[in-house]
């Protein structure tokens, strides 16, 4: 058998601590204020690094869900069969609170403590993060109904993970999902048709419609829109009656997805369903905000994520393969790549804590008004970034790349998802200029915030142009991505010189705003420490 060192390949990048191995990462899980949960990431980081964790996420996509409508005595049952290996991983997320963390632990750093703990874990892999996300989202909508909210927020916030359609009352814990796109609206919800109609006792209704996406349709209970009637409404619909039968919620065929092979996306049909109205009737869309607001904030967690795991891959791979009579890492193209993508993903990383932190102090307006703009703006960016970075960090491993083996394929079909989820890149565009319109306060609370950074005359200048775009109000909306990726970029330019390492602070400025850049990675103005950047970034295979 050939040696693997005499056959060029690097070890397997296994068995090291996830979190200890991401320096920006623990930075900012101390810097906003979560440092009391070190010891929750740092074994989560630990497992994250395991080949039995690296195995589950392997399995889970190799084995999708399947779908079974009926019982063999023709019977609708509409569930959903997955793979033991899924089972392991949401095991290891509901058991260490990724779904209710801040819910549980309502302290200072919680949401940040969570970003980070959500950011590790979904390394392994992303799909069975759909689930975890949406439950931890939906329960400030559901605190709209106090009554509601007893009832089932004890077990959205179990760290018990219980499997299985049964009632309410004999479950350990339980897990949400959503419906709200319908096959004639998509993002534009208030053209949903689905009806609502009132059961005989208060509060209570009748769902009658198809909803064309519904995430994550194994779980407990759904919120889901419908049309009332005064109006588009929040309702939430239990998959089991409290008498024990099903509810009339048909899963008509699980969606065959590009990416998020692990994880359940259905069509759905409410054939009648029994719902409880959550909110106030005809405000369905202002109910379920704080849901979006949320799930947002872990399409950017999501997207921080990929960025970070292509980029562990990519510097280890390079740090181990030989090429031309030297290492990849040694040759000064290579580490102009690998540079630009490190640079790239410290950046999404410190804007993701960043904002999970104003999630924490949203008690206090001017975080309030910058968690509303910054979440659509990061939203809106570190999406699409995380696509092109989980792109080029394949490419540094040439053909080894393309194969599945190497993880990066699965990432790679992943990355769009975050895009497209919770609104595309238009939706959430045209959201931050309708957050400016009509909440001002959010652009002084963004200002504030990109002009607290020591004094940068690339960061001054980028700022000054940014304030006359807003000003110019002529064709404002069509160039509302021009101007949305120019304030993320700006905000993200304006927390590395604050937090981050200088260097990389000094490399994204001159890049990203002077514009000493090209139009692909690995374009950067050549300069002596590029090595550095690569060395705080590339995992260390240690365990512990």
């Amino acid at each position: 058998m050939t040696d693997r060192v005499d056959a060029n390949q690097p070890p397997p990048l296994v068995d090291y601590n996830v979190f200890e191995a991401d320096a920006p990462l623990g930075e900012a899980l101390e810097r906003e204020g979560g440092a009391w949960a070190h010891d929750l990431v740092h074994e989560l980081g630990r497992l994250a690094g395991t080949q039995k964790a690296i195995d589950w996420g392997f399995h889970a996509n190799a084995h999708p869900p399947h779908l079974r409508t009926h019982d063999r005595f023709g019977e609708r049952i509409d569930e959903v069969e997955f793979h033991p290996a899924w089972h392991e991983l949401m095991r290891v997320a509901v058991g260490h609170g990724l779904h209710a963390l801040p819910w549980r632990e309502p302290r200072p750093g919680a949401h940040a403590a969570r970003a980070a703990a959500f950011y590790v874990w979904s390394q392994v892999e992303g799909g069975h993060c759909c689930p975890v996300s949406m439950t931890y989202a939906a329960l400030p909508t559901l605190r709209k109904s106090p009554r509601l909210a007893a009832k089932w927020e004890p077990l959205m916030t179990s760290l018990d993970y219980d499997p299985g359609l049964v009632p309410v009352t004999s479950k350990k814990g339980v897990l949400f999902g959503m419906a709200m796109t319908e096959r004639q609206g998509g993002s534009d919800v208030r053209a949903n048709t689905t009806r609502a109609e009132p059961a005989g006792v208060e509060g209570e209704f009748s769902l009658t419609g198809q909803k064309w996406f519904c995430s994550a349709p194994m779980c407990d209970a759904f919120l889901v829109l419908a049309q009332a009637p005064d109006g588009l409404s929040c309702f939430l619909v239990p998959r089991v009656l409290p008498d024990g039968t099903r509810n009339r919620f048909h899963i008509l065929r699980l969606k065959d997805k590009l990416g998020n092979r692990s994880n359940a996306s259905a069509e759905v049909e409410l054939g009648g369903a029994w719902a409880v109205m959550v909110g106030e009737e005809g405000r369905g869309v202002r109910t379920i905000i704080d849901m979006v607001n949320h799930t947002r904030l872990d399409c950017v967690i999501g997207s921080a994520s990929l960025m970070r795991h292509a980029v562990a891959q990519a510097t280890h791979h390079a740090a181990h393969r030989s090429a031309f009579g030297k290492l990849l890492s040694e040759q000064p193209l290579m580490v102009n790549v690998l540079a630009d993508l490190a640079v790239e993903s410290e950046a999404t990383t410190v804007l993701m804590m960043r904002l999970a932190g104003a999630f924490d102090r949203d008690a206090e307006p001017a975080e309030a008004h910058f968690r509303r703009i910054g979440v659509a703006v990061a939203k809106f960016w570190t999406t699409k970034r995380a696509i092109a970075v989980v792109a080029e960090a394949l490419e540094c491993l040439g053909g080894n790349g393309y194969v599945e083996e190497s993880i990066l394929p699965r990432l790679y079909r992943e990355a769009p998802l975050n895009s497209i989820w919770e609104g595309s890149g238009n939706v959430n565009a045209l959201d931050v200029l309708r957050a400016m319109q009509r909440e001002p306060e959010s652009v002084a609370a963004y200002f504030g915030e990109v002009e607290s950074a020591p004094r940068d005359a690339r960061l001054d200048r980028a700022v000054a142009e940014l304030k006359r775009e807003l000003k110019a109000t002529a064709d404002l909306e069509s160039r509302a991505r021009r101007l949305v990726e120019r304030m993320a970029v700006v905000l993200q330019a304006s927390l590395l010189l604050r937090h981050g390492d200088p260097l990389v602070g000094e490399i994204f400025c001159a890049s990203r705003l002077d514009g000493d850049w090209g139009h692909s990675f690995g374009s950067l103005k050549p300069r002596p420490q590029l090595e550095s950047v690569i060395e705080r970034h590339r995992p260390q295979l240690y365990s512990g």
